[in-house]
Order: C-alpha cells, then sequence, then structure tokens
C-alpha cells in the first residue's frame, strides 16, 4: 500500500498503523479516511494478521479530530452523507481482530472514533480526553454516543458538556475504565506491542470469535445476547479444539492482579 498519511506494519502477526500528520496534531483529512478504509479491509482479509496496535507519531497529540481546514467531502444531498466515522471505526469496517489503541498526549474529537471502538487501550501520562464540539456550535453525537457504551453516561455528559473547559485527565482515564493503563510515555509502545504479541499468540478463531461474539452483543438485550453467543461457541470452537490439543496444552499461571 502507498500511504500518505498512515504507517501501515506487518511482523510476526501483529499490524502496526501508525497516525502520521503529527505537524497537523495527527488531525484526519478526507485522505486518512479513505487510508483507513483501506487498512481496515487489510486487516480484514490478510489472515497473517492475528492483531493490530494503534498509535500515533509526534509528541504533542494522538488526534485532534478532523482537520478544519481541508475538512471532508461531503454529498450534497443530506440523506446521501454517510458520517465519516464509519471508514475510520475497526467495528464498523468489520475487523473482528483485536485492536490494541496507545493513546499519548491530547485525544480530541474524532480521536473517540478510534478510542471507542479499541478492544484494549492504554495511554501515556501525558495523555488527556476531551470533546471541544459544543465551543464551537457543533452538536456532539456520534463520539459521545460511541463513547457511553464504554463509560458511564454521567462522564460522558460531562464531557461533552464542559468541552474546551476541561480535560478528563490519564489518571481519571483509568478510574472510570477508559482506559486499562497508564505507562510512562517513553514505554507505552512497547506495552502496546506486547501485549499484542501475547494475544497473536493465542489460537486466532477463537480471539477473532470472542471479539465479534462481545461486541455484537451490545446491540441486542441480555437474553437474545446469550443466545447468540451459544451460536458464536458452536461455529468456532469446533475450529478452536483443532488448533489446541487440550489435553497436552501447557496449563496457565493464574496470578491475581
Amino acid at each position: 500500500m502507498e500511504l500518505s498519511t498512515l504507517i501501515y506494519e506487518v511482523s510476526d502477526h501483529v499490524a502496526t498503523v501508525t497516525i502520521n500528520r503529527p505537524e497537523k496534531l495527527n488531525s484526519f483529512t478526507e485522505t486518512m479516511c479513505e487510508e483507513f478504509e483501506l487498512v481496515w479491509r487489510t486487516v480484514r482479509e490478510d489472515d497473517d494478521v492475528h492483531v493490530v496496535v494503534l498509535r500515533a507519531a509526534g509528541d504533542r497529540a494522538f488526534c485532534t479530530g478532523v482537520d478544519v481546514k481541508e475538512g471532508l467531502d461531503t454529498h450534497p444531498n443530506v440523506w446521501t452523507r454517510a458520517d465519516p466515522g464509519e471508514r475510520l471505526s475497526p467495528k464498523l469496517n468489520r475487523v473482528w481482530k483485536p485492536v490494541i489503541v496507545c493513546v499519548h498526549g491530547m485525544a480530541a474529537g474524532g480521536a473517540f472514533y478510534w478510542i471507542n471502538e479499541g478492544d484494549i487501550v492504554i495511554c501515556s501520562e501525558d495523555a488527556t480526553f476531551f470533546d471541544p464540539h459544543v465551543d464551537y456550535g457543533l452538536t456532539a453525537a456520534l463520539e459521545p454516543i460511541g463513547l457511553s457504551h464504554r463509560i458511564p453516561l454521567g462522564e460522558v455528559l460531562r464531557m461533552t458538556l464542559l468541552g474546551l473547559d476541561e480535560r478528563l485527565s490519564a489518571e481519571r482515564a483509568l478510574q472510570i475504565g477508559l482506559v486499562s493503563e497508564i505507562l510512562p510515555r517513553e514505554k507505552l509502545w512497547e506495552r502496546g506491542d506486547e501485549l499484542a504479541r501475547i494475544i497473536a499468540a493465542k489460537p486466532p478463531v477463537a480471539i477473532q470469535g470472542s471479539v465479534r461474539a462481545i461486541w455484537e452483543s451490545l446491540d441486542t438485550g441480555r437474553t437474545q445476547a446469550l443466545r447468540t453467543g451459544l451460536s458464536y461457541t458452536q461455529i468456532g470452537n469446533p475450529i478452536g479444539t483443532a488448533q489446541i490439543d487440550r489435553s497436552t496444552a501447557v496449563k496457565p499461571q493464574w496470578t491475581l492482579r
């Protein structure tokens, strides 16, 4: 792939995607949306890829949303328009391979297209999270709706309504479950890669089936989700059993964390 806004690398079943517009605070453009759509299709169709690590270049920001100077292409017919986040989001692109999101610096507005759909989200100590839409007279809807499936509703509303007047710290993000780990900036990418390689070593069909079952359960009620989940185990487990001989597998050493 020839990419101008992203860097795409694959090593030992781990695809590393780096958002690469640091001079523009990694804001996204029409070109980046197109390139993410291509990257997610490649990840989805390439069985050599088991896990994705998503990170961003530069020191100041993971992503500050859309590049307001360049803007995005929109269809003149309002009923034909689509959310640009559909091209950025892994789950809306049917990527059921785990995505580990490594956040540093500012994560604002459209950055939540990725954070909301990350399977594991970790951040550096300098990370801050905020949504500036209302300060610019724009209705905040898509990003906070996605975020409401990750963290308590009150936290979503506070971030949405306070906008630029308050930034969620890394520590607070950990407290409310937005991220699962905080690291020194210099250790962030290393830890993301470490987590990815642990997951990549596991049977990929079982991993993908688990990711899909859990995410799709969010679209239904509890009883229906459990019944649908049973069908996922019946579809996926015969393959998983063929990949692993459970009678000879090394038993894990359990530790509490």
